[in-house]
């Protein structure tokens, strides 16, 4: 079903689209936000649980002990 989805003729068609979408002036912006959503999201996925909502974890363990 995805066999040649990433031919070299629909990514350069892809880029076209989004250069006469955006403009050659915003993709730079457009890549530079990307990046940031990808760390971000990357960050967030390395970040314990226990970090990210200790109160949650408070609450499950006085929840166990009754």
């Amino acid at each position: 079903m995805l066999e040649g989805l990433f031919q070299p003729l629909h990514l350069f068609v892809v880029l076209v689209v989004v250069l006469v979408i955006f403009g050659p002036s915003r993709l730079p912006e457009l890549g530079e936000s990307l990046g940031r959503s990808i760390r971000a999201f990357k960050k967030g996925l390395e970040e314990p649980k226990s970090l990210a909502s200790p109160k949650a974890d408070q609450q499950i363990t006085d929840d166990t002990k009754a």
